[in-house]
């Protein structure tokens, strides 16, 4: 029940937050901002209009939002939010999940495709070739959390009779990783530096102008992705910076949500004194987490020895 209960208030909570990083730059620009219940009115709106289809399209289109949304949802059911254990874990969990959202992004750029629009077609190239850098770094943190753990389970890697921690061992590598991680999500999930997602300057975009053909619940759908794959990182991080369980399960959910929280002020502090950065520029900043967790590697290889 705690692992039902935990999965339902992630995904109630999940508009909630992006909503809290447009709060906090409205406040840095010394605005009002939008109401922190924005994305709700917002998801309400979209799923009662109708979805209109181009004639040049096919089912393609129509199942990018469905496909890249289900693949983000299944990162949730996998990973253990506030120290409870998930809905559902196995030996290997995370390569297969990691390559669920591969799929999800690979349907979302064939949606792109599909439009025959050339700036859609181009922003596709653009996410196509930023993510191939970005897992590099991911599968990077996955051979070093085998290495600590033993463990290719998001359950084990906190849980298990190794877990990755702060106050472990490794504590001092896992700063690299925590970093590179950082870099990561704002990379995958299209924030400053890499992209902007609220530009609408269609030679710049990377993510928003894939989706510029979609409408209604298609848009809702695509919206909804993006926010659970930006709380699994979120929740990722939340769990290698909180290293400490507590007898309480409430406690171990308010402190979690509570870093989870931090985590997304320092996004909306990030894009309000972060400029993003020229497309050449781009490639070096998705490569250089790869280079600490590399680092970060070797030397658990050196303390093994």
């Amino acid at each position: 029940m705690e692992s039902i209960f935990s999965f339902c208030f992630a995904i109630l909570i999940t508009p909630l937050l992006p909503a809290l990083i447009k709060k906090v730059k409205a406040c840095y620009a010394g605005q009002q901002g939008p109401p922190l219940l924005i994305n709700y009115y917002t998801m309400a709106k979209l799923f009662k209009k109708g979805s209109v289809y181009s004639t040049s399209t096919t089912f393609v289109f129509r199942m990018g939002p469905v496909v890249g949304c289900a693949t983000s949802l299944m990162m949730l059911l996998f990973f253990p939010m506030a120290g409870i254990a998930p809905l559902f874990s196995f030996h290997g969990d995370v390569l297969i999940l990691f390559y669920l959202m591969g799929l999800g992004r690979f349907f979302t750029i064939l949606a792109a495709l599909d439009t025959a629009s050339p700036f859609e077609g181009m922003g596709a190239a653009r996410e196509a070739f930023f993510s191939t850098l970005a897992e590099a770094t991911v599968f990077g943190i996955l051979v070093l959390f085998f290495r600590i753990t033993g463990s290719l389970s998001f359950a084990e890697f906190f849980s298990g009779s190794h877990p990755i921690s702060l106050t472990g061992e490794h504590g001092a590598l896992l700063i690299l990783v925590i970093v590179a991680l950082y870099i990561v999500m704002l990379t995958e999930n299209s924030r400053v530096p890499v992209d902007d997602p609220a530009t609408h300057l269609e030679l710049t975009m990377i993510h928003e102008v894939m989706i510029l053909d979609h409408s209604g619940p298609d848009l809702a759908l695509i919206e909804l992705g993006a926010w659970f794959k930006l709380l699994f990182y979120a929740g990722f991080l939340a769990r290698i910076i909180d290293p400490f369980q507590l007898q309480n399960v409430w406690l171990n959910g308010l402190l979690f949500y509570a870093v989870v929280t931090f985590i997304y002020i320092t996004i909306g502090t990030v894009e309000s004194i972060t400029a993003r950065y020229k497309m050449n520029m781009v490639p070096k900043f998705i490569l250089t987490p790869f280079i600490l967790v590399f680092f970060a590697t070797i030397l658990t290889m050196e303390l093994i020895k």
